[in-house]
């Protein structure tokens, strides 16, 4: 099968071009960038796998044995290449947010709708075997009702990130913290509980000192369909962790679903839960699930290769896709909404 990476200069392409290097699935690779001094300068073209690099966009959409193509882009381009990947006929997997904002994403839903092809964002977390596990949990309800979400994303001060970069202006990256990193877990939060979040009160601030205009620092309370209750704590704020945009030890993480008859955390970024549930056979409602996670240097180690197999398997028609757009969308809705309650200081409904 044939992928195309469109995008050599995002944090991540490296590491999505890595990780299709490593899936025996993927026999060819084509590449390409707007900027033809990056096409000619980029240590992609020796790698295996390569078989086209260019700064001709069409060139490589037009071909008939490509079977999807990832976009990686500055956020305030990434819709116009996603929309067309999707007019040649081809399946798009896009690095989150997807787009500027949720107005462009409703769009690219609408155009993959009519254009009959899979188009999935990149929340490679959903395939983390701790996230399929508490899934199992508490989707079905087994737990009893929900009382609250906990949520924390804490990473790297600004200062180690290249403050000068694009993703942290606004005309250019859309938001900060949240559109980044955030929206991991509040793509996690209801999706492992299947609840949307409906209302949303936050607080965002720039408190790196450095010259940037997006939040750095955001705050959010949050109201799940169901009625549950949540809060979420994001911020570039670690000062003593490292540097680089694929640095494990740089992240503070923790997910935490409370319900009546139980709870389940995902205390770190460690392949372990920690869940509380009644009837455990030695009596005790306390356990604590250890996942064997084989080591790999692919985008979201080995579980995710898994996120992309699910992704490859679902353009052939044999599974459902790991994501949508929607999820895409909604979660976007969800950003939008704390921006705006960070500037009004009210509480905002999402419709």
């Amino acid at each position: 099968m044939k992928a195309a990476l469109l995008g050599l200069t995002h944090p991540h392409s490296d590491i999505l071009f890595t990780t299709l290097a490593n899936l025996p699935e993927i026999t060819a690779i084509s590449l390409w960038d707007a900027d033809p001094e990056v096409v000619a300068e980029t240590p992609f073209s020796g790698r295996p796998k390569t078989t086209a690099l260019t700064h001709d966009l069409d060139d490589i959409l037009d071909d008939s044995e490509l079977t999807f193509a990832i976009v990686c882009a500055r956020h305030d381009l990434s819709a116009e290449i996603c929309l067309k990947v999707i007019q040649a006929g081809k399946h798009l997997l896009a690095e989150k947010p997807v787009g500027f904002d949720s107005t462009q994403i409703k769009a690219l839903q609408a155009a993959a709708r009519e254009a009959g092809v899979v188009a999935s964002v990149l929340y490679p977390r959903r395939a983390h075997p701790c996230m399929v596990a508490a899934r199992q949990i508490l989707h079905p309800n087994s737990l009893g009702p929900l009382f609250s979400i906990e949520g924390r994303f804490l990473t790297t001060q600004v200062k180690f990130r290249q403050p000068e970069s694009w993703l942290f202006r606004e005309d250019q990256a859309g938001g900060g913290i949240l559109l980044w990193l955030g929206c991991h877990c509040l793509d996690l939060m209801q999706y492992v509980t299947d609840d949307p979040i409906v209302e949303v009160a936050a607080m965002t601030a720039i408190r790196s000192g450095e010259m940037i205009d997006v939040e750095d620092t955001a705050v959010l309370s949050l109201k799940f369909r169901s009625g549950a209750l949540g809060s979420f704590h994001a911020g570039y704020t670690l000062a003593h962790h490292g540097a680089g945009y694929v640095n494990q030890k740089g992240y503070d993480s923790y997910l935490g679903f409370n319900a009546r008859n139980g709870r389940v955390v995902w205390p770190d970024l460690d392949p372990r839960l920690q869940i509380e549930s009644p009837s455990e056979s030695d009596g005790s409602p306390h356990r604590e699930t250890v996942f064997d996670l084989p080591a790999s240097n692919s985008y979201g180690g080995s579980y995710g290769e898994g996120f992309f197999r699910q992704f490859i398997a679902a353009t052939q028609g044999a599974s459902d896709p790991p994501t949508t757009l929607a999820d895409a969308f909604r979660t976007a809705r969800v950003i939008e909404a704390a921006a705006e309650s960070a500037l009004s200081k009210v509480f905002v409904t999402i419709g």
